[in-house]
């Protein structure tokens, strides 16, 4: 999955980010950086950590089952 981050700026003058798949599904969203610097800051954050990351799943039933999970 290749998929892009596009960054947007909000109607307060903020920046966000959205993580959307080569077929134009959002995966992710960020948003709220004061800064263009900090909105890229926070989509290198998601590339340094989202290839290490698990899943933490909180919910009532914390299997999948047939899901795979």
């Amino acid at each position: 999955m290749a998929g892009r981050f596009i960054i947007s700026e909000d109607e307060q003058g903020g920046f966000r980010f959205a993580l959307v798949a080569n077929n134009g599904q959002t995966l992710a969203v960020g948003g709220g950086y004061p800064t263009k610097v900090a909105c890229v800051n926070g989509i290198e954050t998601v590339r340094r950590n989202a290839p290490e990351a698990v899943i933490d799943d909180r919910t009532k039933t914390a299997t999948l089952g047939d899901q795979g999970l």
